[in-house]
């Protein structure tokens, strides 16, 4: 679905004032009185702060080990006894009791001195062992009487076993209580073997937001290349990926046309499995314009919501919305074009996500401007950029539904209303699949001269050519 075409706002004398937008109201859309008061569009800045004020942070939960990796843990973990727990062999080979040759017990049962019993890596150390003598140094044999005993023998050394040769003793790597992993870290694979390892099923981590997405429009197709009056669903492959390079959990995806009815219920919880959580965020795409066939703003009302932010002052995607239900959820509401929707998910989606999540508002840097561009009074602009020759030169296919720009694009430049000259400074963010913004360089870092090379020395008298002409 394509929304309205973005519509500008007025600014009085080159400044950044909040701007009236003049949306004549819908005499189209059905349904019960949504009245579309014209009011003040947010500022840019003012809608990313907004967008985390609005959120409180997901108090923390327990999470099974096989879902911890990447969240951060909340609570410190301790070992629930000693790690490991007994004594086992670390080889294959028998358990001994003094030195040999060895008289053959059943496993398990007390060794008394000069015997030995069969044992596997990780087995336990039965009762009256002293050591483990490895399968490859041993040999089964008999004594004078015929009877089997065990022997030194192949790659044996002279003293071997020693005792406690070969022997993991219980509480070796950890004892009872001690710490063993620190809350605040971020987990990693080896910290879920480690939990594991300490008798932990389920591991306390800060909360993170579920997001559940809504991909609308009849005339989107799924596959292939779409004919004329169809468009390839750009949102489904990329979407999910994205919130979760932002710090969000990806949920369900759900895909509806455009009727009312499949709005409304695509917004309605409904029941859930014991597999589906529940959802913090519900992102939409398309539906935000003022047309008849939009129906984002009567779902929110119908379902007793209420508008957290209705229009942006930004290009592109100036129509963006951010709702609140009365069952917690946030919906964030991105325009049907590719490109502006991506730039609403970093305006104010990030900053959401990043509060629910228990971060902290994406910081926004500078780089250097590589072109003048001209103002647009009202309106901040975000433009994909490419670094060229340590300057930020504006993408092409930069267009509202356009995603070449943004695939090919080292960050994004938030060009403030009154422009920018060439060279400037200007604001930008890094994407969340790219690398950080390089740091501007300090005064003290520009001032400082490169060291001095050393003079070349220029030989003296004439030159011989015979080298290049022999």
């Amino acid at each position: 679905m394509t929304d309205a075409p973005e519509q500008g706002a007025e600014n009085q004398g080159g400044e950044e004032l909040r701007a009236e937008n003049q949306h004549p109201p819908s005499v189209t859309e059905p349904g019960p009185n949504v009245e579309h008061v014209p009011h003040a569009d947010h500022l840019w800045a003012e809608a990313r702060q907004l967008a985390f004020d609005c959120a409180a942070p997901i108090p923390a939960a327990p999470v099974a080990l096989k879902d911890a990796v990447g969240r951060t843990l909340a609570e410190d973990v301790h070992a629930l006894q000693d790690l490991p727990h007994y004594a086992s062999s670390a080889m294959d080979g028998w358990a001994v009791n003094g030195g040999g040759p060895w008289i053959l017990a059943e496993p398990g049962h007390r060794l008394a001195p000069h015997q030995a019993s069969p044992i596997v890596t990780g087995g336990l150390i039965p009762p009256g062992a002293k050591a483990v003598l490895r399968s490859e140094s041993g040999v089964l044999t008999t004594d004078e009487d015929g009877l089997p005993v065990l022997a030194l023998g192949g790659n044996a050394k002279p003293g071997e076993p020693r005792n406690g040769q070969h022997i993991r003793n219980a509480g070796e790597e950890a004892g009872a209580g001690e710490l063993l992993i620190k809350s605040g870290v971020v987990l990693n694979p080896a910290h879920l073997a480690l939990a594991a390892l300490a008798g932990r099923d389920e591991l306390d981590v800060l909360g993170k937001p579920v997001v559940k997405l809504l991909l609308t429009g009849s005339e989107v197709v799924t596959a292939g290349v779409p004919a004329p009056g169809r468009v390839r669903d750009t949102f489904g492959p990329q979407l999910g990926a994205v919130v979760e390079l932002l710090g969000g959990i990806r949920g369900g995806q759900l895909k509806v046309g455009d009727s009312y009815d499949e709005w409304l219920a695509g917004l309605e919880e409904g029941e859930l499995s014991p597999d589906t959580p529940p959802a913090d965020v519900v992102i939409t795409t398309g539906g935000t314009g003022r047309s008849g066939t939009d129906h984002f703003r009567r779902a929110i009302a119908e379902l007793g919501g209420r508008l957290l932010i209705d229009g942006i002052a930004m290009r592109p995607g100036h129509p963006a919305v951010l709702a609140e239900l009365p069952d917690g959820r946030f919906v964030l509401g991105l325009p049907g074009n590719p490109l502006a929707a991506m730039m609403v998910l970093f305006t104010i989606g990030a900053p959401l996500l990043a509060r629910l999540g228990h971060g902290k508002l994406p910081e926004v840097g500078e780089v250097p401007c590589g072109a003048m561009l001209d103002a647009d009074p009202g309106r901040t602009r975000l433009l994909p950029f490419r670094f060229v020759y340590g300057l930020a030169s504006p993408a092409q296919h930069a267009g509202p539904g356009m995603m070449r720009g943004l695939a090919s694009a080292d960050g994004v430049m938030v060009v403030p209303p009154h422009g920018v000259q060439l060279g400037e400074a200007v604001p930008a963010f890094p994407l969340p699949w790219g690398p950080p913004l390089p740091q501007p360089k300090s005064p003290e870092d520009i001032a400082k001269k490169p060291p001095a090379r050393p003079a070349r020395k220029v030989p003296s008298g004439p030159v011989d050519w015979s080298a290049l002409t022999g």
